[in-house]
């Protein structure tokens, strides 16, 4: 596992920096990702200190030792982790990318494309990037929704938007997406997902926001698509409904259970 994150360096960078709401996204992220990686590391290290002999094997330690002898996240790991139902090598694979994500954020600035399946409350980045739209125009934020628009994959992405972000590392489940029609269309046979191209988060005032054919794509965390309120009064599945672009009814989708995904189970 990945060193500590320095919270307290991104801190003094971002101070004063009031149009850039990201930096305090990026303080949180490694807040929790930090709880997190003490609680694998603390658990690994008494571990071997119990195999030794040198400390008790307590109940949680035998419940960690049989979690990684079967391929399962630890119990006492997904209580201070975000949703996943990934087999224990792809989980930690999934960590160590999701705290380089966050180190590389650290160290270069804020990126270009976001990684938005590698956030640990997703909710935080979505509100991180209305609030820097909110603030750049002075416009009260809760006039403001979001517009989608789904990219071709060949868009220069050397710098980012003048607004919005650029996002990308969400799954099709239920349909693909169609590159040369540029809207949602029927799965391939026998293949369950589908990449989604990278999608423009462009803010705007609600009224301003254009009249076309699309179809409200809920987002979840992971394919069980179910949480529980937390006690921000957000989900720990759902994410955010998104317009995608559709030239089909939007109850063509809904009978296929049509929905984007942050991560999937392998």
């Amino acid at each position: 596992i990945a060193p500590v994150l320095e919270e307290a360096v991104v801190s003094t960078q971002s101070t004063g920096e009031y149009k850039q709401s990201m930096n305090t996204v990026l303080v949180q992220e490694m807040g929790r990702f930090n709880v997190l990686t003490e609680c694998v590391r603390t658990s690994l290290i008494n571990l071997q200190k119990a195999i030794k002999g040198l400390v008790v094997m307590s109940s949680e330690l035998e419940d960690v030792t049989a979690a990684v002898i079967n391929g399962k996240i630890p119990g006492m790991w997904m209580a201070k982790s975000y949703p996943s139902l990934k087999p224990l090598g792809s989980y930690v694979n999934d960590l160590v990318m999701r705290l380089k994500f966050l180190q590389d954020w650290c160290d270069d600035g804020v990126p270009n494309i976001f990684w938005v399946s590698g956030f640990y409350f997703t909710q935080a980045f979505i509100t991180g990037v209305k609030q820097n739209y909110a603030r750049k125009y002075t416009i009260p934020i809760d006039t403001l929704s979001f517009d989608y628009e789904v990219m071709r994959e060949d868009l220069d992405t050397s710098k980012p938007p003048d607004d919005g972000a650029y996002i990308n590392g969400l799954f099709v489940d239920g349909a693909r997406w169609c590159r040369e029609k540029m809207v949602l269309a029927e799965s391939t046979p026998k293949v369950l997902f589908d990449t989604m191209p990278m999608i423009w988060m462009k803010p705007m005032k609600k009224l301003d926001i254009p009249d076309r054919s699309i179809y409200w794509c809920p987002v979840y965390k992971t394919s069980e698509r179910r949480g529980t309120l937390s006690t921000t009064g957000h989900s720990t599945n759902f994410v955010i409904d998104m317009r995608i672009a559709s030239d089909k009814p939007e109850m063509h989708w809904v009978l296929r259970g049509l929905a984007l995904l942050c991560q999937l189970d392998d």
